[in-house]
């Protein structure tokens, strides 16, 4: 999803748009790259290498975004881990799903808000934020009881649940104009993940293909690249909330009563700054957190 949203923007006008991929191997980014320059005319595309199972790699971005740029337009939070065999706890001690598709994208996008307040489009995030998902609140890392469809739902709902205290911090501050809105594909997007599935979920996966069941990269990225190039007022109204595209148009989505529980939200805030264990994040949120009272 984020290769398609990203070779969308880059087509866009001549070189309108400069694209910063995210990616953790530095030969498939630069693939992309190349086939940005020669399929898209876009020279502006470069990478940051990050691995999302590692802190030290997502502050090493964080640093690098700030030395190389001086604001960002938008961010889209999607990168993240599917079907998995079995659980894998990174070298921070986490759940590899609950880092990858959650935490690290938490921290990631505190310590970029500043370059987003300075967008001068207004400044926007998007977040590949599906509608399903719950908290295990009692084994939030799942050592006890683990699969990989529980373990993408919880990583989903608390993206969501980040996105709505994000949404409510910014209501409250002044001069600041900035976006956080979920979007929910209603297809599901045929990416190389499926090479990695068991055989026969594969073949079940073709099977559904054939009847429409899956959508291109590229379609996806049609369908998405306008939340990242509307209007600002456009943008605001889809703020602190869940969308999806049905009969070629965005509409909202109703969300679960737990997900919109302030509470709730809360409490998963302060459990993330617990589990960062990062000193400018947790400054970070007291700022922000001061335009709650």
């Amino acid at each position: 999803m984020g290769k398609g949203v990203a070779k969308i923007l880059a087509s866009s006008g001549q070189n309108e748009h400069e694209i910063i991929i995210l990616c953790r191997s530095k030969a498939l980014g630069q693939e992309v790259i190349e086939e940005f320059r020669k399929e898209c005319s876009n020279t502006k595309a470069s990478m940051v290498l990050c691995d999302l199972t590692k802190f030290s790699d997502v502050k090493r971005a964080i640093h690098e975004l700030h030395e190389k740029h001086d604001s960002l337009d938008g961010i889209f939070i999607n990168a993240g881990i599917g079907y998995a065999p079995q659980r894998v706890e990174t070298e921070d001690g986490l759940d590899a799903h609950f880092q990858v598709n959650y935490l690290s994208q938490y921290m990631l996008v505190l310590n970029l808000l500043d370059l987003i307040e300075k967008s001068e489009t207004g400044g926007r995030i998007i977040f590949n934020a599906a509608s399903f998902g719950e908290m295990h609140w009692d084994d939030l890392q799942m050592a006890d009881k683990w699969n990989y469809e529980q373990a993408i739902g919880q990583a989903m709902v608390a993206k969501r649940m980040f996105l709505y205290r994000l949404h409510r911090l910014y209501q409250n501050k002044p001069n600041v104009s900035i976006s956080f809105v979920g979007f929910h594909i209603s297809k599901t997007v045929w990416t190389n993940q499926l090479n990695i599935i068991p055989a026969p979920m594969r073949i079940a996966a073709s099977l559904m293909k054939l009847f429409g069941t899956f959508i291109s990269m590229e379609t996806c990225g049609k369908i998405m690249a306008p939340l990242f190039t509307e209007e600002t007022r456009h943008s605001l109204e889809k703020s602190g909330k869940l969308m999806t595209w049905k009969k070629g148009a965005f509409i909202e989505m109703d969300e679960k009563d737990f997900a919109l529980d302030e509470a709730q939200q809360d409490k998963l805030w302060d459990i993330s700054l617990s589990l960062c264990k990062d000193d400018k994040t947790l400054e970070i949120s007291n700022e922000l957190q001061d335009h709650l009272t």
